[in-house]
């Protein structure tokens, strides 16, 4: 009789194998030309950068860069249409290529202006949040790999991240894309984000930033101590009444994202605190008096992180009234330095940095860079949740086998129409016509205004 244990790995072993394949096949170079040919959504991807119906600036001046098959990289790509970009993609069938800023004239003739007046004048005020920025928290992944556990952590960031950039700042068109890998992007469009300086993305990420420090530094978060104001912004994400917000109880007691995802993923799904060093590293957090020692005793026994930090809940409650306001303001540290939107600032601080496209392939996984609504991302899983470029041309293969190409050319939809690309098109294509409207909108308040004088 065979061991239910062994068919049980090598059913794994399938899946992996059967994975392999379907990544190989993804990034095949005549799978990636046979999806630039038919697949990738060129017009609405132009709409979405132009902003228009027409050609404007914000495409013709845009900047592109395109990795060949080589690993040769070409910067300061222009287009006029995005049928000539799409012509260009298909020719030199790149294994991905990126999105830069828009430039005070056409960047492919950049050689034959004077460098003074060649320079960025707008670009999308963009994010990056990287799933390797977390691995001193998680404990299910290292690295590269990411699962539908870790992907938590990214998930909570984008509530957090999006509410600021919406409530904060007053802005509206953002696009969040899955990097096809261990991360995510957010594209911002509206005019005055686009027209940001560097100096003023430079402060609006400082806003943003609030754990500082590399890995060999403890505390990365000092909102003050005592008793302290924190801004409305992170006492919304956070919540009020950290001392009620039991670890132990059946379901989080707060709607707050920070607290919710702290005892969610960081205490009962993550269990970061179990393993000893974890464990000092939490204590070290803490305001340093006997009861430190006195948890750091208890916690020699095996004591889940529920438990552990229900321990420091207790203990906090149990303080004096003169020391309670420091372990308020520890214990809210704590959540917001392993919970809040840990972001490569780099990205976000200059216009020219160029960020790989929405619906380009990834080239380790053979996943499509697709858009997600903020309401998606907790339920995403970054195995399954985006498409292969192989997936896809199986679904069209399919399609064709079961309707034919009978449709006459005049009513012959796009071909992403019949794959599972569909819905993630179709996000952008909303997106873009609220930011047409928008133009719209703005074009007429000029003219009236021009009237009145």
């Amino acid at each position: 009789m065979a061991d239910p244990q062994e068919e049980l790995e090598a059913a794994l072993v399938d899946v992996d194998d059967v994975r392999m394949l379907d990544v190989d096949e993804s990034v095949d170079p005549m799978a990636l030309l046979a999806y630039y040919r038919r697949l990738l959504p060129f017009r609405s991807l132009y709409t979405w950068l132009n902003q228009d119906v027409a050609p404007t600036r914000n495409f013709v001046n845009r900047e592109f860069a395109f990795t060949l098959q080589n690993d040769v990289y070409l910067r300061y790509q222009s287009f006029q249409t995005w049928d000539e970009w799409k012509k260009e993609v298909c020719r030199l069938n790149p294994s991905r290529f990126e999105i830069g800023p828009v430039y005070s004239l056409k960047p492919k003739d950049r050689k034959t202006l004077q460098r003074a007046t060649f320079k960025p004048v707008a670009r999308e005020l963009v994010f990056d949040i990287d799933m390797t920025d977390y691995d001193e928290i998680r404990t299910c992944c290292s690295g590269k790999d990411i699962c539908a556990r870790c992907w938590q952590f990214i998930a909570v960031a984008v509530e957090v991240l999006d509410a600021v950039l919406r409530e904060d700042f007053g802005l509206s068109h953002l696009l969040w894309v899955y990097s096809g890998r261990r991360g995510i992007h957010c594209w911002v469009s509206d005019a005055d984000a686009c027209a940001l300086t560097d100096e003023a993305r430079r402060a609006l990420v400082g806003w943003t930033e609030i754990i500082k420090g590399g890995q060999n530094q403890v505390k990365k978060v000092d909102l003050g101590g005592g008793s302290r104001a924190l801004h409305p912004s992170i006492r919304r994400a956070l919540g009020a009444n950290i001392l009620q917000s039991s670890a132990g109880a059946p379901a989080p007691q707060t709607t707050a994202p920070l607290q919710r995802a702290f005892i969610n993923t960081v205490l009962r799904d993550q269990d970061c605190f179990r393993e000893e060093t974890h464990y000092e590293t939490l204590l070290a957090l803490l305001p340093q008096d006997e009861s430190v020692n006195r948890l750091r005793s208890r916690w020699a026994a095996p004591r889940s992180s529920v438990a552990k930090w229900d321990d420091v809940l207790d203990t906090a409650r149990k303080s004096s009234d003169r020391a309670r306001p420091s372990w308020i303001a520890a214990l809210e540290d704590i959540v917001i330095q392993y919970t809040y939107p840990r972001i490569d600032s780099e990205v976000s601080r200059r216009q020219n940095h160029l960020l790989k496209s929405p619906f380009v392939v990834h080239p380790a996984t053979g996943r499509v860079c697709v858009p997600l609504e903020v309401d998606q991302v907790h339920t995403f899983d970054p195995h399954t949740g985006a498409p292969t470029v192989a997936q896809l041309l199986r679904e069209l293969t399919r399609y064709e086998a079961e309707h034919g190409s009978q449709e006459p050319d005049a009513e012959r939809r796009a071909e992403w129409d019949r794959t599972s690309l569909k819905p993630f098109v179709e996000q952008l294509d909303r997106l873009s016509q609220r930011l047409l409207r928008d133009a719209r909108d703005a074009k007429r308040a000029a003219a009236r205004h021009s009237l009145d004088f």
